[in-house]
C-alpha cells in the first residue's frame, strides 16, 4: 500500500488561498465542485475493527475511485492507501453489496484542486465545519516548505483522515454545552 503524506490545515479563507497559490506559480487543475462518496465495511464491521480500514468509492467529478484506505496512527505517514480508478459510481457501489459490504456513510463535500511541482493542494468544504485545505505530496520536506510559504505553521497540522478536521469543533461544541461557556471558534483554535 501506498502511504498517504498529506496534512491539514483548519479554518482557511480560500479567497486569500488562491491569490497566495497563484503568486506562488500553483494552477488550478479544477475548479470548486461536488463530489460525493460512499464508505463501506463488512455487517461485522471487520475492516475497522482488526485494521482500521475502510472501503471507500469517490465520485471526484473528472474521475470515480474505489480504494482501500487504513489509518495506522494519526501521524504524517500513519494513512495508508490502495486506490484504483473505476468508471461507473454506482454500480461500484452495487458490486460492493452483492459481494457482501455495508455502505457505512455517504458524504457530499466540495473540492477545488491545485497543483505546484510534485504537490497537490487541496481546497476541501464539509458540512458544518470552516474551510480546510489539504497538502499532499511525496515528502514531509515539501509539504512542509509549502505549508510554511502558504503561511500555515507546521505544528498545527493535522493527519489522519477528514474526520481530525471535525474534532476541534466537536470538542468546542461539547465544551460549551458542558460548561455554559461562550468560545468563539478563534479563541478555541489560538488557545
Amino acid at each position: 500500500m501506498q502511504t498517504e503524506i498529506e496534512a491539514k490545515f483548519l479554518n482557511v479563507d480560500h479567497n486569500q488561498l488562491r491569490k497566495k497559490l497563484i503568486e506562488l506559480g500553483a494552477k488550478c487543475k479544477q475548479p470548486m465542485r461536488l463530489m460525493r462518496r460512499k464508505n463501506f465495511d463488512y455487517p461485522d464491521n471487520r475492516l475497522k475493527r482488526t485494521s482500521s480500514g475502510w472501503i471507500r468509492v469517490r465520485d471526484e467529478g473528472d474521475k470515480i475511485t474505489l480504494a482501500y484506505k487504513q489509518l495506522n496512527d494519526r501521524s504524517l505517514h500513519g494513512t495508508k492507501e490502495v486506490s484504483v480508478r473505476v468508471d461507473d459510481f454506482d454500480q461500484t457501489c452495487r458490486l460492493l453489496e452483492v459481494i457482501g459490504l455495508k455502505q457505512q456513510s455517504y458524504q457530499e463535500t466540495k473540492r477545488e484542486s491545485w497543483k505546484l511541482g510534485d504537490l497537490e493542494i487541496e481546497l476541501d468544504e464539509w458540512p458544518w465545519i470552516p474551510p480546510f485545505i489539504e497538502i499532499e505530496g511525496p515528502d514531509e520536506v515539501s509539504l512542509k516548505q509549502m505549508a510554511h510559504d502558504l503561511g500555515f505553521i507546521w505544528e498545527r497540522a493535522l493527519h489522519g483522515s477528514v474526520e481530525v478536521a471535525y474534532q476541534p469543533y466537536t470538542m468546542l461544541l461539547k465544551k460549551r454545552l458542558t460548561t455554559g461557556a461562550r468560545y468563539s471558534l478563534h479563541q478555541y483554535l489560538t488557545g
